[in-house]
């Protein structure tokens, strides 16, 4: 049911929650446009898909999703219904009876709300004509072979349509319409060409320029007010694309973007300084028992340990519980994604480890798709020798047990020396025979097409990391997703996260970072940057990061030598850990979930709803001056209690996994100090009040 709003306080898993003034919920519209609703593309699907359920409790039936339609998404995902709201039923029967295909129903995700789907395929007929209508809104021309900005134009020139219809059967009620990136920014330039009566508001994700500038290797934020804007998009054959990002930017009420880091790129790409931050979140779903995700932890590592003692076979030579597990994911952007200075941090790594003689070994997995043609070979054959051994233990522990048990019911101890037979002997000798290899271990699980090109691979010959019996970091490329059905490594993406003891994302383009916010929700300590939007976020929030299980290196002020050696030292101290000091990270990195919760970030988005209200319709709603939301004098507090990581005046040797201090015991109590994280959360900011006037007749606004 809708409602009005109200100035609250209510407690939110020991966050303050804040309701703020007077939103007129029930007499408005929320529209949100992007290409990746109902459509994953990338991290704009995350968002939208798990900002879902928060949104529409907040909003009910006035809430409404905006995408492409593709059947087979349509089938998978969509509920098929009529419309509730009177004004989206007349516009998308009268889009409908003028020649376009206008799909509406629920999104089946948590919340399902109403989506909106366009048939782009459909009415490509009318691309000519809407080019020509976008020419004579911003002077912006598309190449004929530009595929995707041509999708791209025919979607927003649908939306703007859809939105006109809406409007002039809202009876009364305001529009908002919150469009996600260039991809959808054409259909908020025709709506403000249109003078619609609409509050507009456009959220970049990462600037189309950033990403292309960043992924040629250019030192991109030491120069950020030294680029030729127009030259750098005209000489990558992005201009048109570039200028209806701006001018999607600059046409819409308020700006908004993800992050600290990517609001100053985008002040010197854009030419526009955003409004409001709008950090990303996630759907924060709380086990009953406060440590089972700690259990889940231990579940899933050992479903990894199966598959690295197969990948490993003939060369286990090291101990599996002082062994960690490390990852990289995410798309396969080399130096974006901070692949580079990783693997030049592990080959540091490996020799600190061998140095000190350290018995801790560590599994580092590369999860980025590339392009393959099949499974490696190599691996699936020690994955066979794997299960073969385990078929075999399995049958001489039946054939034993029976012996045993054959024996204690006849009053006998049983002759050890004759339980095995010789046929048992014979077996055992061959299934060790088995195990033997004359090469090393691979260090992909696939073939890989460009094999002598991929970038991965040609830093791990040039720094010599081969998985040999030596090495004390071990690598395994893995070019895929992950997947529950994979022969190889049957976990998904979740299970195989939370058995991992790290993330590693030293990312140097990362305008929010999904990864690590990941890894925080499900407890598991991460490695992040201060160039990504999450680094920033944690830094803003969180007094000593490293204490809660998030270490951000410096790579906005730092050389990349200098970068690298800092990620080596921070992998370096996380390896010289206990299995209880990791257990207590593990446990502060878990309580910083309540940060990303939507519920919690999902006021961001208000405050910029009640922005663009204030703009669009100032005779109508005012809002009292007032800076963006702040988050000042909210930090969680540095932990008083056991330091989760050895401080550099203790032994230079990792410690064993399974060293305990008595000490340390005395030291940390996990009630008390969770309790004094949830006590010392401050409000992180306070909006002032939007006054809803009376209301006018429709027709009367201003845009």
């Amino acid at each position: 049911m809708l409602r009005g709003r109200s100035l609250s306080v209510t407690s939110l898993g020991g966050l303050p929650r804040w309701e703020v003034a007077e939103l007129p919920v029930e007499d408005v519209l929320l529209f949100e446009v992007s290409w990746e609703v109902t459509n994953k593309v990338g991290g704009i699907y995350t968002v939208i898909q798990t900002k879902a359920k928060t949104t529409a409790d907040e909003w009910g039936d006035n809430y409404f999703l905006i995408g492409p339609y593709f059947e087979h998404n349509m089938k998978t995902q969509v509920e098929q219904c009529e419309p509730v709201n009177d004004a989206v039923r007349r516009a998308v029967d009268t889009m409908n009876k003028h020649g376009c295909q206008v799909r509406f129903g629920r999104w089946l995700i948590e919340g399902s709300p109403y989506v909106v789907l366009f048939d782009i395929g459909f009415s490509a007929g009318n691309l000519d004509r809407w080019k020509g209508d976008l020419w004579e809104a911003c002077s912006v021309g598309i190449p004929y072979d530009d595929r995707e900005a041509n999708d791209m134009l025919i979607f927003g020139s649908l939306t703007a349509w859809f939105l006109k219809e809406v409007t002039d059967h809202a009876d009364g009620k305001h529009v908002i319409a919150q469009f996600h990136e260039w991809q959808a920014g054409t259909g908020l330039i025709l709506s403000r060409a249109r003078k619609l009566p609409i509050a507009t508001i456009f959220t970049t994700h990462a600037t189309l320029l950033g990403r292309y500038l960043c992924a040629a290797n250019i030192d991109f934020y030491n120069h950020l007010d030294q680029f030729n804007i127009d030259k750098e998009a005209g000489e990558r054959q992005i201009y048109h694309r570039y200028c209806m990002e701006r001018a999607a930017v600059h046409c819409a009420h308020v700006f908004t973007t993800v992050s600290e880091i990517t609001a100053i790129e985008a002040e010197h790409m854009l030419k526009r300084k955003p409004d409001v931050i709008t950090p990303n979140g996630l759907n924060v779903k709380k086990f009953s028992a406060v440590h089972e995700f700690q259990n889940l932890h231990a579940t899933y590592k050992a479903r990894i340990q199966d598959f690295v003692r197969g990948h490993f076979y003939g060369h286990l030579d090291f101990d599996l519980e002082k062994t960690l597990f490390l990852f990289i994911a995410g798309r396969y952007e080399y130096s974006n994604k901070g692949a580079d200075i990783l693997l030049e941090s592990l080959s540091r790594l490996n020799f600190l480890l061998r140095m000190h003689k350290s018995d801790v070994t560590v599994v580092v997995f590369f999860i980025m798709p590339a392009k393959t043609n099949n499974f490696n070979v190599e691996t699936l054959k020690g994955q066979a020798v794997r299960k073969q051994l385990w078929d075999i233990a399995h049958s001489m522990k039946e054939k034993f047990g029976q012996k045993l048990y054959d024996a204690l019911l006849k009053g006998e101890i049983p002759d050890m020396n004759n339980i095995l037979d010789r046929d048992d002997l014979t077996i055992m000798k061959r299934a060790i025979f088995s195990t033997q290899r004359q090469s090393l271990p691979p260090v992909t699980t696939h073939n890989m097409i460009d094999d002598s090109s991929d970038p991965i691979l040609s830093t791990i010959r040039r720094l010599g990391l081969f998985n040999s019996r030596t090495d004390r970091v071990k690598v395994i490329l893995h070019p895929e997703f992950l997947s529950s059905t994979s022969p190889l490594l049957p976990m998904d993406y979740e299970e195989f996260v939370r058995g991992c003891h790290l993330g590693v994302f030293p990312s140097y383009y990362e305008p929010w970072g999904y990864t690590p916010a990941e890894c925080t929700v499900m407890g598991i300590p991460s490695v992040t940057t201060n160039l990504s939007g999450f680094g920033c976020f944690m830094q803003e929030h969180v007094a000593d990061p490293t204490a809660y299980g998030i270490y951000i290196v410096d790579r906005r002020f730092c050389s990349p030598d200098d970068s690298c050696n800092q990620l080596t030292k921070f992998l370096y101290g996380f390896c010289k850990q206990s299995r209880r000091q990791r257990i207590i990270q593990r446990n502060r990195t878990e309580r910083l979930s309540d940060l990303l919760d939507w519920r919690y970030l999902g006021r961001y988005y208000q405050h910029a709803r009640y922005l663009t209200l204030s703009k669009a319709f100032p005779d109508k709603f005012h809002m009292e001056p007032t800076s963006p939301p702040t988050t000042e004098g909210f930090k969680y507090p540095r932990p008083s209690s056991v330091p989760p990581s050895p401080s550099g005046s203790q032994v230079s040797s990792p410690q064993s996994s399974d060293v305990e201090d008595e000490d340390e015991d005395e030291r940390y109590d996990e009630e008390e100090e969770a309790e004094r994280d949830r006590l010392n959360i401050k409000s992180p900011f306070a909006l002032s009040h939007v006054h809803h006037r009376k209301k006018k007749l429709h027709g009367e606004y201003k845009n």
